[in-house]
């Protein structure tokens, strides 16, 4: 088993980062590099919370041979120079009687060293170079792969002057100071220092938040009524987002459309045109391609035109707007999901027949599962009857993890008497050699850390900017973002575990074998005060950060600046809680309206048969006659007429409106096939107005 159960868990690690991205990514729609850098930053991030485990109980394997083989050498105890040889003895020490057993898990030596190098560094290089970059590059409304470079280099100056200052004035500091000399080592160490110095201020921030909000969010999750009552909430100010968001998409595609139409075909930005109408929604595609000539002489004065810069900025505002109408319309529609749910388990609370009955249920036909598993009484028990309590268990559970991360975090700097739960667990387990103990009890304890901060980045919202919306409804700028922050907080955080566990030397003060990861962050003696005061007192304050969310603090200053916060107390959520009710009671009613009008049909077609198709594929057959018949007789000449003019009878303009499917002025002769489908395949993927067509395309194929 040595280096296989390392090998199984990067393998199941990579898996767990990947389905977590398909959760909240869109692999179909964004960008490669995105889904990549997002990808192996989440992947190296819960890599290192999978195998320190591993790492610490080789650790410990390594401490015991040592152990052992100082008390195997015999000792000669000194004897005073009177004394003759006859009267000299030597007197070994005893063993040790309980031997080392080696892990299941042993990873062998100079295997882990370089793993966590590259797994550091590489994150690291992620997490202050790489993905900044790229998040302003897919954030950029550039054009061209050199204009968003420009972008991305314009924005990210700043940014990078910020940490070069920093980094220079630590850097002056060492230098100037009469008992270090500066070498490539401490440089080294002040780097990693300051990295995660900035981390564990986060950190705090962050597990102060999860070690309270997890908990109650599981027994809030128990109070039906609670949680319903939190959905009409959630669906009153979703639905004010999603209008907003509407509205917002409406003012962008009217800018479009004007600069669409002031930009002919023959123009030489039309190319960025063609590329802003690609990301609008296919609707506004249609809409906006009806009624456009296809000449216009783009040297006349009298006509203004938009420069590069203001359709830069327009198409960022385009992949804005789409993107968060996109979401919010999601969202609506699986908070909808949620709140009929809910208002189908309030009702079956009281049946006598317990059956559980869906105020909607799915066309889908069931499947063995649902047959033969979890039929309508096992699901009512588990609805009705055995999930709140699952839930109220599971919060006790997790109530008295955070008590003990709490008590931890505030005494792990105190090795004798060991007071850190964490270390006591441990500890008693090395006695034993119990390996297996060791390391599931550190990755419990470290995937509870990690389920507390990695759950507040998921759910922080900054606005509209940052944002982490499950259903692939996530942009590449947020995916990027969590991404940089993963990375920032797991370095310390895992640092901050082995100082509970009294496995970091640089806190505990310890003469011990190092765990391979503690080895690649250097000396942190090297900047006393902050291995000394920063990182053993800063913990502490997670006590104050518990009280605040525990009394909600900061939801009651939010409310208090005017963002409205779920507030039992508060006359505004009262109104939104009533507003949001009605919001689910007129759309239940119009999903009961259109499954109605779906009975009906259905009956209809039971009884009647299938008069309606017949009579619709008789008059697709005319239809296809009467098209073919024209575009038989059709000619070159009069194909050019109807692309470039209005003449004709009425009669044939009918007849080409008709044919051509709102497309009646702007068609190509080239184009025209029997089959209407197929003339359609020829153009763009974008919408069928684009100036595209296979005489133009050439023009601008640098698109």
């Amino acid at each position: 088993m040595s280096g296989a159960a390392l090998g199984i868990e990067i393998v199941v690690v990579f898996f767990l980062a990947l389905f977590l991205l398909h959760r909240y990514g869109d692999f179909k729609k964004q960008q490669r590099m995105v889904l990549f850098g997002t990808l192996l930053a989440w992947y190296l991030c819960f890599l290192i919370v999978f195998i320190l485990p591993l790492d610490v109980s080789t650790t410990i394997y390594k401490q015991c041979k040592i152990d052992h083989e100082e008390h195997a050498i015999p000792s000669v105890t000194p004897l005073p120079s009177n004394h003759t040889a006859a009267n000299t003895s030597v007197k070994p020490t005893k063993s040790v009687p309980t031997p080392c057993y080696k892990p299941w898990s042993y990873i062998p030596d100079g295997i882990m060293p370089v793993f966590w190098r590259v797994v550091y560094w590489t994150s690291q290089c992620l997490t202050w170079l790489l993905l900044p970059f790229m998040q302003s590059y897919a954030r950029s409304g550039g054009f061209s792969i050199t204009g968003k470079i420009k972008t991305a280099l314009i924005e990210n100056a700043i940014y990078y002057g910020t940490y070069l200052l920093i980094f220079g004035s630590l850097l002056i500091y060492v230098a100037v100071h009469p008992a270090w000399q500066l070498s490539w080592y401490e440089l080294q160490t002040i780097g990693i220092t300051a990295a995660n110095t900035w981390g564990l201020f986060l950190l705090v921030l962050l597990l102060g938040y999860g070690l309270v909000e997890i908990p109650r969010s599981y027994w809030n999750a128990s109070r039906h009524g609670h949680l319903l009552i939190k959905t009409y909430f959630k669906a009153s100010k979703l639905m004010t987002e999603k209008a907003d968001a509407e509205e917002n998409l409406e003012d962008v595609m009217e800018e479009v459309r004007k600069v669409s139409e002031s930009i002919k075909y023959n123009h030489p930005l039309r190319k960025y045109i063609d590329t802003i109408l690609r990301k609008c929604p296919v609707d506004y595609q249609e809409k906006m391609g009806r009624n456009m000539d296809d000449y216009e002489d783009f040297d006349d004065k009298q006509n203004t035109y938009p420069s590069e810069r203001s359709l830069v900025k327009l198409h960022k505002q385009v992949i804005y707007a789409v993107q968060r109408h996109n979401r919010t319309r999601v969202q609506w529609q699986i908070l909808l999901q949620q709140a009929i749910h809910l208002e189908d388990v309030a009702k079956n609370e009281t049946s006598s027949t317990h059956q559980f009955v869906h105020s909607f249920p799915s066309s889908e036909p069931a499947g063995w599962f649902s047959r033969y598993v979890y039929t309508p009484t096992v699901e009512w028990y588990w609805e009705c009857l055995l999930k709140r309590w699952f839930y109220r268990l599971l919060s006790v559970v997790l109530t008295l993890f955070s008590v003990a991360v709490v008590w931890s975090e505030c005494t792990f700097f105190s090795t004798r008497p060991v007071l850190s739960l964490f270390a006591v667990f441990i500890q008693l387990a090395e006695r034993d050699y119990n390996y297996l103990y060791i390391e599931m009890a550190c990755f419990i304890t470290i995937f509870f850390l990690c389920t507390c901060v990695y759950s507040t980045v998921f759910r922080i919202r900054v606005f509209n900017y940052y944002y982490l919306a499950s259903h692939h409804q996530t942009d590449a700028y947020s995916l990027q973002f969590s991404g940089m922050l993963f990375c920032r907080l797991t370095p310390p955080l895992c640092l901050n575990f082995l100082g509970l566990i009294h496995m970091d030397s640089a806190i505990s003060h310890q003469q011990k074998e190092q765990t391979a990861y503690t080895s690649i962050m250097g000396s942190m003696r090297v900047l006393s005060f902050i291995a000394n005061g920063f990182y053993i007192y800063y913990p502490m304050l997670i006590v104050i950060l518990c009280f605040a969310t525990y009394f909600s603090l900061g939801t009651r200053c939010l409310n208090l600046l005017g963002f409205q916060q779920f507030m039992g107390d508060s006359e505004m959520t009262s109104d939104l809680i009533d507003e949001g009710k009605e919001l689910i009671r007129r759309e239940k009613r119009k999903r009961q309206r259109i499954e109605d009008g779906e009975n009906r049909r259905r009956e209809w077609k039971e009884r009647y048969g299938n008069p309606r198709e017949d009579y619709a594929a008789r008059n697709r057959s005319s239809h296809e006659m009467k098209e073919t018949s024209y575009s038989d007789t059709v000619t070159p000449r009069d194909n050019r007429q109807a692309k470039y003019s209005r003449s004709g009878s009425r009669a044939e303009r009918d007849c080409i409106e008709l044919l051509q499917d709102a497309e009646p002025l702007d068609f190509n002769a080239d184009s025209l096939t029997d089959d209407p489908l197929d003339s359609e395949s020829g153009r763009h993927a974008g919408g069928r107005y684009l100036s595209m067509s296979s005489s133009r395309s050439r023009i601008f194929d640098d698109v």
